[in-house]
């Protein structure tokens, strides 16, 4: 028999969650530097070296890698032969393990989770409860899996009930490029096959908490059906070419897992969920010794990247812009901004346009202005803001039609593709609609200069701030003539891919 105090459970779920949310995994670090050393395509290769700086500097400052802190989802196998000292629940002791990390004032975490999802959606405040997954197992130790899932990414989870003979490779060439590029590519595909549906999400979801090793397959070679289609999923869903940050290239993907469960003889449930370049997750063993300790990785195992966009980029005053000027900004542009712009995320977004609709006025003027899809990390010690990278910014396009007429809103700012309603409504106002890279949250923070609430404080991390910003990096995602690099990359690296692909061949 074990004896595992609810103590040790609690302090070890906090100690976790706290270093995973500064420290990338090191194969995941090496996983993108690698595809950063042979990528050709220059916005995918500068998307890649601003996730690989942020990645040390949060790694140097223990800061969130992503102002997305993410859903908690643990996995936890159980002996059979533990005892446990103490009288609290596996699930409430998980929870105050969520919550004291969430809450540690040192490296404060965003509160992302809402309860009442149908009705109210109101902010739990330290991010519980998590999802936990138990299994009750022979031994006498605690086996931990545990991640801290963005949302942006677990948005883009698919599911399909395929039919015995249909070919799962060809669901996910199929289905990958409808899921956009709101997950941060480069990052990995988890997949789960068989059982039933609710079971291959759990296999989809449990199988990212692996390490990177793909290429140690490719190196020796599959032994099975699992390991083959591992293989033919990852080169044809990088032949897609839609590339880091959907801006086009060559790596999409940095590993494919797949994980099986035997099924019904009528049936093939299949799931896919992919992580983001925010990757993070911990596995540890509690065996009634204490507090399970996570040792810090070395500096070292951190590439040298320099990344610096001021010689080839375009200096934007926001305080004076206008849409003169921003008609002639090109697609695929690289843009350093300073000035002022206000930010907002879904909840904010409702709340103006239901202001507009009952003929109020709005506690902030949006004309002229650009607008930044952002819900930020609070600071601590002497930030003026946390980690402050953009959300997807698909989810704002059911809102942009109606904004920028009535606004006279010049540009919003986001992660990822708009969808056709976004640039439709982008096109016909002569906006614009700049990305900034998911993945390099406190990058991003450190070109913001002052930041205050300004309206809707009640609604927490989605009040609207006013942001003063320095230099920020952003790409022109969308021109006021309604061209997507979202569309026109992907399209020119997935052409490019199949020629030198043929160009092999022969």
């Amino acid at each position: 028999m074990t004896l595992i105090r609810n103590e040790d459970v609690i302090q070890s779920v906090a100690d976790a969650l706290q270093y995973i949310s500064y420290y990338h995994p090191i194969d995941f670090v090496q996983a993108v530097h690698e595809a950063y050393e042979k990528e050709e395509s220059a916005a995918a290769k500068d998307a890649m070296a601003q996730i690989l700086l942020n990645s040390r500097l949060c790694a140097e400052g223990k800061r969130p890698i992503c102002q997305d802190t993410g859903i908690v989802t643990v996995f936890l196998k159980i002996g059979m032969d533990v005892q446990w000292e103490g009288d609290m629940s596996i699930t409430d002791m998980v929870n105050e393990g969520v919550r004291r990390a969430y809450l540690l004032p040192d490296n404060v975490l965003r509160a992302s989770i809402l309860s009442d999802p149908v009705g109210a959606r109101k902010n739990t405040g330290d991010n519980t409860p998590a999802v936990i997954h138990m299994e009750l197992v022979p031994g006498a130790t605690v086996d931990v899996k545990l991640a801290a899932k963005g949302g942006g990414s677990e948005n883009k989870a698919r599911m399909a009930m395929l039919n015995p003979s249909d070919s799962i490779a060809d669901w996910v060439e199929a289905t990958l490029p409808g899921m956009g590029a709101g997950w941060c590519p480069p990052g990995m595909l988890g997949i789960g096959v068989g059982g039933t549906a609710e079971k291959a999400a759990v296999l989809a979801k449990e199988s990212l908490m692996d390490p990177i090793d793909i290429h140690e397959l490719r190196e020796r070679g599959p032994s099975n059906r699992v390991e083959e289609l591992r293989l033919e999923i990852m080169d044809r869903a990088n032949a897609l070419g839609i590339g880091a940050q959907g801006l086009g290239g060559l790596t999409t993907v940095l590993d494919v897992k797949i994980l099986d469960y035997p099924t019904h003889a009528a049936s093939l449930p299949v799931a896919m969920i992919p992580n983001c370049a925010a990757t993070r997750h911990a596995h540890f063993t509690l065996d009634g010794s204490g507090v399970a300790e996570l040792a810090p990785p070395s500096l070292d195992d951190w590439p040298e990247i320099t990344w610096d966009a001021g010689p080839r980029a375009r200096k934007v005053n926001l305080d004076t812009v206008t849409a003169e000027e921003i008609a002639e900004w090109q697609p695929g542009e690289t843009l350093l901004l300073s000035g002022s712009m206000l930010t907002g995320r879904d909840a904010a977004h409702k709340r103006l346009l239901g202001m507009l609709e009952q003929g109020e006025s709005l506690p902030v003027d949006l004309k002229g202005k650009f607008i930044y899809y952002v819900g930020p990390v609070d600071p601590v010690r002497e930030e003026v803001i946390g980690p402050a990278g953009p959300t997807t910014a698909t989810r704002m396009d059911k809102f942009t039609e109606p904004l920028l007429a009535q606004t006279g809103l010049l540009g919003m700012i986001g992660k990822a593709e708009r969808g056709p309603a976004g640039i439709d409504a982008i096109k016909k106002h002569s906006a614009v609609y700049l990305m900034a890279v998911g993945g390099a949250a406190y990058l991003v923070s450190k070109a913001i200069r002052k930041a205050e609430v300004v309206a809707f404080e009640d609604l927490g991390m989605e009040a609207i701030h006013e942001f003063t910003v320095e230099e920020m990096p952003v790409t022109v995602a969308v021109d006021v003539n309604g061209t997507s690099v979202h569309q026109t990359g992907p399209a020119i690296w997935k052409q490019k891919i199949a020629e030198e692909h043929a160009i092999e061949v022969k």
